[in-house]
């Protein structure tokens, strides 16, 4: 088990830079994942801390040892990749004792660590098919596996997950969770799916363009996003954005958004100017309908014209447009509204975020 810390590393390919310059901190059993979209930096990150790509800059802090100029194999870490890259002529037994066995354990030792790690995995009754014989999810289990019996101080995951269809992913994700908890060892994951960030993660690292532009716990990167662009990152749909202009009148304060006026509840008043303009940001779940509004006070209450509306099992979604400002609302049950019809709705404005327009940074 370790901590692991990346003091301003860097990766430039002659003079494209591909990360400028990373600062994090994970603690010892954190399970942190790494997202943002594609060519952001993140796997070129787990490959830096694993030693499979050189660092052009920084120092990258493993436990207690410092180890850009340590090989791969010395840094007692475990990498399951995308790919399962099983040895198709080999039992699953002997896939996942492979590395053991390079190393010249003793047969004894490769075997209990085999089947510990076939015990965590519920892989005892596979040991001696080949990967031909398994499913995708039995394949990526032993790759897994594979990475279990060398007990390394991290575990690093690149996109593990992406080769398998919805429901499996589902179903590894609640088998990665249980793992982690049973291991305790420290993990790097990297996913540009913001589901699996935020069911898996204890802290979330939220990368564009090489540069890291939050960090926090699913709940913090969800509710009080850092910018704009995580606003828009992290949820499915992504935070309604509306530009508008802050205002303090008798005491209050407001933002008036095209035809709309939100009040800014006591305590969360910006530090601006009257005037300042700003954009006004409003989670999809925070837009409410039915027997859900009467919770809010009736200031909060407003009308808006349906667009589309979305069936989603036991959710709906709606566009909705209010005041010329349109929407996406997501909400309880099934609602079943026409295009053009007027129904009630509610915000949580004490969940409202204001942006800078020219920062594009939350303004506190």
């Amino acid at each position: 088990m370790a901590k692991v810390e990346l003091a301003n590393v860097s990766k430039r390919y002659g003079d494209v830079v591909i990360v400028p310059g990373a600062d994090l901190e994970i603690e010892d059993n954190e399970f942190i994942v790494l997202v943002g979209p594609s060519g952001c930096g993140k796997s070129t990150i787990l490959r830096m801390i694993a030693g499979l790509e050189p660092i052009s800059g920084g120092e990258i802090h493993i436990g207690d040892r410092v180890v850009n100029n340590v090989s791969p194999k010395s840094r007692n870490v475990a990498m399951v990749f995308q790919n399962y890259a099983l040895y198709p002529h080999m039992t699953v037994r002997d896939n996942m004792g492979f590395s053991l066995k390079m190393a010249k354990r003793p047969k004894a030792e490769v075997d209990e660590a085999v089947n510990r790690a076939a015990e965590v995995l519920e892989l005892g009754q596979l040991l001696d098919r080949k990967p031909s014989e398994l499913s995708g999810g039995q394949r990526q289990r032993v790759a897994m596996g594979r990475a279990i019996v060398r007990q390394p101080d991290v575990f690093l995951f690149d996109e593990p997950l992406s080769n398998l269809d919805a429901q499996l992913r589902t179903q590894m994700r609640r088998e990665l969770k249980k793992l982690h908890m049973k291991l305790a060892t420290t993990t790097i994951y990297v996913t540009h799916d913001q589901i699996e960030a935020m069911t898996l993660a204890s802290r979330i690292v939220i990368l564009k363009d090489g540069e890291i532009q939050q960090v926090g716990t699913p709940v913090e990167v969800f509710e009080k996003p850092a910018n704009v662009f995580v606003a828009q990152f992290i949820g499915n749909p992504p935070m309604n954005i509306l530009e508008g202009v802050f205002e303090t009148s008798g005491g209050s304060a407001l933002v008036r958004a095209g035809g709309s006026v939100f009040p800014v509840p006591e305590g969360r008043v910006p530090d601006l100017a009257d005037g300042a303009p700003v954009l006004v940001g409003l989670r999809p779940d925070s837009i409410k309908m039915g027997e859900s509004i009467e919770r809010l006070p009736k200031e909060w209450w407003c009308r808006g014209e349906v667009v589309v509306s979305e069936i989603l099992g036991g959710q709906s979604l709606l566009e909705i447009v209010v005041d010329d400002n349109e929407l996406i609302a997501e909400v309880e049950g099934r609602v079943e509204a026409q295009p053009g019809e007027t129904v009630p709705i509610g915000f949580e404005f004490d969940r409202m975020v204001l942006f800078d327009p020219e920062t594009t940074k939350a303004v506190s």
